[in-house]
């Protein structure tokens, strides 16, 4: 077998295995464990303890009204729950519509050093013994507190991860279709995790944490979520995945907001193996390691690389040796024919699912390996960008 047959070959079972073979494996993994109810943490759906509702905000004057009455609706008692508005660095007047509300903590400095350490503040000012992260650009279901904190019942459990679900709209078609199913499949993907041992990352849109498993994190933290959660689950505790507590909000605009929003998380996910090298050790926490190359490195390295060597080497394939190559050939032309329409229909706004789905798929492996080279050159800020959001 030649060399270029051996590279087109790998690069197509890293990619298969990546998005299909690693949630089959998963998927009958956890159903398993589910069916045998062995090593399943305990639940008790009437714990309630003390918690910090902390909300880091940067000029979202437009919205922080509204995410305040969210907070307030929230079903959990009154009492016990203690909500936190961090305003670092806003010039928009965000820390003095804090103000109006007495029931309402405010944080508020004028330097803005990013939300890692906007994130450490809050949590060394509460005595509250669970913490809570949720953005401002979310809206959460009235029961989400209540439904995280029934995992922490179990002492074992270190940190609870909520879902993050994508409102589609009419327009901004591709951003919207494409973000909404590659959500949809990101929770089924980390609801198995969850099941079969760990969640590998929590999403920040809505996390919770053991406030004794929480390490303070370094100032130039990118990924300020998932470094924390995967800490706490290399320390042995579990992170748990609750779907019932869900935080939803629209896609990004479009497909250059997008762009912006996943190569700033490219450049983080890079940041974050090389801040974690005890994830890669096997002999640790097998499972652990298990989950976290299958789901989020081999996502974030080789399956972008893959995707691009598949094009020189199937064409040098179907050139010279025909048969199965040239139809796996043509398979790829007729891929990127869909990707190539989703662009077209994503400029004329015109909402046809087939097209954007390959067209979302290609733009983030491209925006994984536009991180890595934001990585390496290191000028990716610290200091978060909000993508701008569908209306």
């Amino acid at each position: 077998m030649s060399t270029v047959a051996i590279i087109f070959l790998v690069s197509f079972a890293i990619l298969f295995y990546t998005y299909i073979g690693y949630a089959i494996i998963v998927g009958v993994l956890a159903a398993l464990k589910r069916s045998s109810k062995v090593g399943m943490h305990h639940i008790d759906v009437n714990f309630e303890p003390a918690v910090a509702l902390v909300v880091p905000c940067y000029n979202e004057a437009y919205i922080i009204q509204q995410k305040i009455q969210d907070c307030l609706a929230l079903s959990y008692p009154k009492s016990k729950l203690e909500i936190i508005f961090i305003t670092d660095g806003s010039t928009d007047g965000s820390d003095k519509l804090v103000e109006k509300y007495p029931g309402i903590r405010l944080l508020h400095q004028p330097e803005r050093h990013g939300k890692a350490a906007a994130e450490n503040r809050a949590i060394a000012s509460t005595q509250a013994p669970f913490v809570v992260f949720c953005d401002a650009n979310t809206t959460l279901n009235s029961m989400a507190i209540k439904h995280l904190m029934k995992h922490f019942a179990d002492d074992q459990v270190g940190a609870v991860s909520g879902e993050k679900r994508v409102i589609t709209t009419s327009h901004n078609a591709a951003s919207s279709a494409g973000e909404g199913v590659y959500w949809k499949y990101e929770s089924w993907l980390k609801k198995q995790d969850s099941d079969l041992h760990t969640v590998a990352g929590g999403a920040g849109e809505l996390i919770a944490f053991r406030k004794s498993c929480f390490t303070p994190l370094e100032k130039d933290t990118i990924l300020d979520d998932f470094v924390a959660s995967m800490r706490i689950a290399l320390n042995g505790y579990k992170v748990v995945y609750e779907p019932e507590a869900f935080a939803q909000e629209t896609a990004s605009s479009s497909v250059v907001e997008e762009t912006k929003r996943k190569i700033r998380i490219a450049a983080g996910a890079w940041q974050a193996m090389f801040r974690l090298p005890q994830a890669f050790n096997v002999f640790r926490q097998p499972m652990l390691t298990f989950i976290y190359v299958s789901h989020k490195v081999m996502r974030w390295s080789l399956a972008p690389l893959a995707l691009v060597f598949l094009i020189p080497t199937g064409y040098l394939l179907h050139a010279n040796a025909g048969g199965w190559f040239s139809l796996l050939w043509v398979l790829q032309q007729c891929f990127y024919l869909l990707v190539l329409l989703g662009k077209i229909f994503e400029a004329k706004q015109v909402r046809i699912k087939l097209f954007f789905i390959p067209y979302y798929f290609v733009i983030t492996n491209y925006c994984m390996i536009a991180g890595f080279v934001r990585f390496v050159r290191g000028n990716q800020s610290v200091k978060w960008e909000k993508a701008e959001r569908s209306k």
